[in-house]
This record gives C-alpha cells, structure tokens and sequence, in this order.
C-alpha cells in the first residue's frame, strides 16, 4: 500500500493539512487530499491547493543551467555553482558587502528562509534583502507594530465561531482564502451572525455577504475615519477599555473629519457609514487584505481599521483586527528571515540585538548591516548603483514586481542568479539558473496566518537534479561564506537553531521542535516552553469560575497588555497621501487588481492565457467599446482592447460585469503581462507598492493581437 505523508498546504496562509500519496513507481504524487486529523482544519482543503500540489500545471526545472553566447544551456551543479559565486563574488569586491541583492520569498520554509537571511545578512552582509512577502503585507505589519508594539493578528481561527459580526475590508476571501472563508460563512449561518462586505468590486465575497459597501477605489481611510467619528458622536466607544488599555485617543478624536464630508469622500452614504458603525457594536472580527495594504496609504488605512477596534474594545475573544495573508509562509518570512527584523521580531536597529545576533552566528557585528534595506521595489531600483548581482529565491520579480518593464530591463544588466522550481519570466533572464524542489519535495516548516507553526514533508523527490532551498542556500554559503553553518544545514538542525535565536521575543518558537510537532501536529507561537501554544494576544481574562463578580459582568477580570513602552495599546493619527496616479483627461480610468479563482501569483504553477481578461462596467464597455474594440470572436465577452498606461500598453480580452465599478478596469494580479502597467510608487513607511490602482485608458489593439 502507498504510504500516506501529512504535511501542510502551501498554497495560501491558512494552513490546510494534506496527506499525500506518492506514485508507487517513479517520482510524484498519486493523490492528496485534506488531513482529517489536522488540529487546525480537520480535513478541509480547497481543491485548488490540492490540484496545485499534485499537478502543478508550471514547467518545471530539473538541471542547472548556465548562460553560455546569450543562452541559457544545461550543466553540471559544480559549474552552476562556481559560476554564481564567481559573478556574486566580483559584485561584492567592486562594491562591497551592499553590491550583492537577495531577494527571498513567502514560499520558502521557514528553515530555508531563516538560511536564506543568515546567508544574506551575516554572510554577505547586505542591506539589499528583502522577499515578496513585502509586497502584501508590509503595511500591515507596520500597523501592528504601531498598535501593538509586535507583529500578527490578536485573533486565530478559534474566534471565527464566536464572532456576531464579520466585516470583511478590501479582501475576498472566498476566492483568495476558500477554506478560512468557509469558516466565516458557516459561522453566519448558524450563529445568527453577520456577514458585512467593503469593497469597490462586487466581489465573490461581497455577494454572498448580508450588507456590501461599495466605497471609492481608495476611499478605505476616508471611510474608516467617518466610521469613527460616528462611534464617537453616538456614544458608541468602550470608554473602559479605551482608559484602561490604551493611549492616543483624545489625539485622534481631535483630528477627525466630519463623519457626513468624510463619507462623501469615501463615495458612501451616511447610511452606510451607520450601518459598519452599528456592527461594531456586536463583537467584531475585521479583515482585511491586499485591497488595505497594496497602497501608498496601507499603512494608515489598516491603522484605521485597528483603531475601530480599538475603540469600540473589540480586543478580547470573538473579535479583533486579523490581516489576511496571502503567501503560504509570510508569517514565518516575517518571524524568521531577518528581512525587517531579526529573528523573533527583534527590532533592526537596536545595537544590542545586532551584538546579540552576531555572536549567535560567530559573524563580526560590523558585518550585519544596522538597516533592514528599502525594500524590494528599493533595491531594484538600486541595480547599476549600489548593487551589480541578484540572487532570487522562490520569487518571479520580472513579472511580479510593479512598473515590470522597467524591472525586466534592470535586471539584464545585472549578474543574476535565480534559484526556483519553475521557469519564470526571472528565470528566462538569469545568468545561473538553481533547480529547487518544491511542494512534495522538501522538509522543514510554516507557520500559517494565525501563527500556526506545523511540518511540511516529502513525499517524493524531486525531478532530476533539483534539490530542496535549504540544501541549495548551503551549498553556496560553503563557498561565499565558508564557516557560516558548521556542516550541511539539516531542516530540523536549522529549525532548533532558528527556534533558539527567538527565545524570549514576542515570536518566541524556542517551545516548539519536530519532536513537538511530531505529536501534536501544530503548535501556535508565542510558545516559549514545550508545553505552551498561544491563544488570542495581549489578553488574559483573571476572573475565576466561582468568581460572583464574573458571573454578573462577562468583562470581569479582562485584563490587557502589550509590548510598548507604556505596555498600552496606540491608537495611529498617520495623515493619508494624495493617490499618485488619479485619472485625468489622457488616462481617465482607475485600472485595480486582484486575485482570481484557480491562479497562482505570477502564473507559475497554473495555466495562464495567453491574454489576459478585464473586466469592465457595462457602462465604460459602452463608452470605450464603439471606439476601441478589435476584432470580435465568437461572443461578446472576447472582444480585445489595449490597455495602456504611463509605463506600458497590453492587449486583453473584455469581460462586461456588472460587479464592477463604472471608471474601472479590473485585471487579475496572476498575468505576468499586468504589472507592466503598474506603478512602483510605495507607502512610506512599509515600502509596499500601490498595486491596487494606476490610471490608464483603452485604445484599439494592433491587428496583430487581436489575430490570435
């Protein structure tokens, strides 16, 4: 009989246990379905995680390959390798420690990540660092930290059940999050819950929810701000909480808008206003996604949305801010990569930490860089300056990264080193090129959107000569940085060394090893003992079962406290920035983006056609079609038009949908040909990109495209 391997989806953050069936004969996997004995998610899986887990549709890498009179041709792993240290190594002598950038990803392990930014930082030393995981949740990473004084959401999953209302907030869960959205709609079914929708598209969220809010493309904060001045004007706050456990409200009550003006900017009624302002009465789960962060106000707009649960304390069980993350492991790139900060987030910039994390490697202090770097679309832009030499793991920055044209051409002048599993657009550019394993294939763990830490295994092997990111990150930091690890780094030896480095941090792991998650599956952090696995954070509730106080008021003994300086929660005053794109005369439309059925990020492991669909309004079909249609198919729905912005022009297809705003063009985030439109301006504070909108227009398409 086949044996059956558990292991965890990688998929997307939630975090679905599978078991796998290997091919009795050969390399591969026979079949995975969902883990009935999984902690978490008791055998659910969405067919999309198992159909990509099985059967990625990607074209995969099975041998080194090296770039020899402009071609990119098969070798050895030995000249693969001599090559990429020669080109890094010659980067880094001409411009020192910050000439080599390292790029990672939400789709490494949490050992390879942990590898990887021990590789960058305390052996080469660069400020460069940075992975995709940026590009979604940077900014509200930085909102918690500004809140909370530490990363991640307060709630888990255990709170879905208990929350009376569900306001999910620029995220489509139903789409993005199948099996988490499952959980929220059987909770509104069967809870007498509500289920309450703010989004600009009619999503597949916003149509099964009890109430849409149909804002403004970029109205989140003007929205969020009228939302709270109508919980102060109608008596609406938790004055007790708001004393006891937290500080800055007076500050930001003095500088709210008229709810009424700030409505009207947002795109809403007062109603609708009203309507979110009475359901945070109830206790309150608020979610949100790439539609809040994927902007150059994120990091404002999920400090918003914080600040509404803040003031109405709903910050204990059954309630709370919980930022949807995309990537499979973002949450443990952030816990554990060094990339913003240095494991367990220790803050960057604190020299004792610095002391601390250098002696842990045996590396000189002034090696490790005193800055976390500027970010992804910062160190692209810094190719030709500081930085010769790319090496990029597990990430596709030629077609994910925003303005990609520009980043396509910076990249062919750089020395450039991909390690991946799958051709990519990245990898079509490479000097040397590292075949990875990839689901199925390799050891180690992830931690999933709520914290959740758990084991992903192989399977099977890998095709041909591939091998898992943690061997290959060893092999390299042999030659570039001799010493770094005392000997061929072991997934479950990295883990032990990762989950030490964070004993005693707000993401302490030290409680936690394979022996641990052997027997119990998953282990939630903070678990700073073997015996310990987090619940809600910053909450305690002291009140004891024969207590007569606590039977009469459920709030007794709620108690609350945080890593600040003041151990109080903040409520944020960041001031919004103007969008850097609105539409004008030339270009009058707001071009979006975002996630569809059935796609993998940049298209990688799914099916991708050749032109992409947008999905207009009927009424802007109406006004552009007439003039800007090329040649019709079979039906109304294959009609081509170009897309053209600022930066670049693509032919796709058009889809007239009713769910979409009149002035929008929707485009799926997958198409590697989407971000040659997009614009690279980031948020201050959290250097994510303003993905989510640019201005374009509609022109008629060459002849040529509509041929196809």
């Amino acid at each position: 009989m086949t044996e059956r391997v558990p292991t965890t989806c990688m998929r997307c953050a939630v975090g679905c246990g599978l078991v796998q069936y290997p091919r009795e004969h050969g390399s591969g996997l026979e079949r995975v379905r969902g883990d009935a004995d999984h902690p978490g998610t008791g055998g659910l899986a969405c067919r999309r995680g198992i159909d990509e887990t099985v059967d990625p549709n990607g074209t995969r890498l099975g041998r080194p390959l090296v770039r020899r009179d402009g071609e990119l041709v098969p070798t050895t792993w030995e000249t693969a390798l001599e090559r990429a240290v020669t080109g890094l190594e010659a980067a880094r002598d001409d411009g020192g420690s910050d000439g080599v950038a390292v790029l990672g990803s939400g789709q490494q392990t949490n050992e390879a990540a942990y590898a990887l930014g021990k590789l960058a930082r305390g052996g080469l030393g660069t400020r460069y660092y940075d992975a995709n995981t940026t590009l979604c949740m940077a900014s509200a990473v930085t909102a918690y930290y500004d809140a909370f004084g530490s990363d991640a959401p307060p709630p888990t999953y255990d709170d879905i059940p208990d929350a009376e209302t569900h306001i999910v907030w620029g995220a489509n869960p139903a789409v993005a999050h199948p099996v988490l959205f499952r959980w929220i709609a059987h909770a509104v079914d069967t809870a007498d819950a509500e289920l309450l929708v703010v989004d600009p598209i009619e999503s597949e969220t916003a149509a099964a929810a009890d109430h849409h809010v149909a804002l403004e493309p970029g109205g989140d904060v003007a929205l969020a701000r009228a939302v709270l001045a109508r919980v102060v004007e109608t008596g609406r706050v938790d004055e007790a909480f708001v004393t006891d456990a937290t500080e800055g409200f007076d500050e930001l009550c003095d500088q709210l808008p008229d709810a009424a003006s700030a409505a009207d900017a947002a795109g809403v009624s007062l109603a609708a206003v009203d309507r979110l302002t009475t359901a945070l009465e109830s206790p309150t789960l608020l979610y949100w996604g790439m539609g809040i962060n994927q902007s150059v106000n994120g990091t404002v707009a999920a400090g918003a949305l914080i600040d509404l649960c803040l003031a109405t304390g709903n910050l204990r069980p059954g309630s709370g801010p919980f930022s949807l993350t995309g990537q499979a492991n973002s949450m443990g790139t952030r816990v554990c990569s060094s990339k913003g900060t240095w494991p367990g987030h220790r803050p960057f910039h604190d020299p004792d930490v610095r002391a601390d994390v250098a002696a842990a490697w045996d590396v000189p202090v002034a090696r490790l860089p005193d800055d976390s770097g500027p970010g992804p679309v910062g160190t692209l832009e810094s190719l030709g300056d500081d930085v010769a030499a790319v090496y990029a793991v597990a990430t596709n920055p030629a077609a994910g990264m925003p303005d990609a044209t520009s980043v396509r051409k910076t990249l062919e002048d750089a020395f450039l080193v991909v390690q991946d599993a799958f051709e990519t657009e990245t990898v079509a550019l490479a000097d040397v090129v590292l075949p990875a394993a990839t689901w199925g294939e390799t050891e180690g763990t992830t931690s999933n959107m709520e914290r959740t830490v758990s084991r992903v295994r192989a399977a099977t092997t890998p095709p041909a000569a591939a091998k898992p990111d943690l061997e290959v990150i060893g092999l390299l930091a042999d030659r570039l940085a001799p010493g770094l690890f005392e000997e061929s780094p072991t997934p479950e030896a990295v883990f032990d060394e990762l989950a030490g480095l964070t004993a005693g941090t707000a993401a302490d792991l030290s409680g936690i090893s394979y022996a641990r998650l052997e027997a119990e599956r998953a282990v939630r952090w903070p678990a700073p003992e073997s015996d310990a696995s987090a619940g809600y954070r910053y909450y305690e509730n002291h009140a004891t079962a024969g207590d007569d106080t606590a039977a009469a008021d459920d709030d007794a003994g709620d108690a609350w406290s945080f890593p600040t300086p003041s151990g109080r929660a903040r409520f944020s005053t960041g001031d919004t920035r103007a969008l850097p794109e609105p539409p004008d005369e030339r270009y009058p439309l707001t071009l979006t983006t975002a996630r569809q059925p059935d796609a993998y990020n940049t298209g990688v492991r799914t099916d991708t056609d050749a032109v992409p669909t947008a999905r207009l309004s009927p009424a802007t079909a109406t006004a552009v079609t007439a003039d800007h249609v090329g040649e019709r198919t079979d039906d109304e729905c294959s009609q081509f038009v170009q897309v053209v912005s600022r930066r670049g022009s693509i032919t796709v297809r058009v889809d007239i949908d009713e769910a979409i705003p009149n002035g929008v063009v929707w485009l799926p985030i997958h198409h590697p040909a989407v971000n040659d439109l997009t614009l690279s301006d980031v948020d201050p504070r959290s250097s994510e990109p303003n993905f989510k909108q640019c201005a374009v227009r509609l022109e008629t398409p060459p002849a040529r495209e509509t041929d196809r």
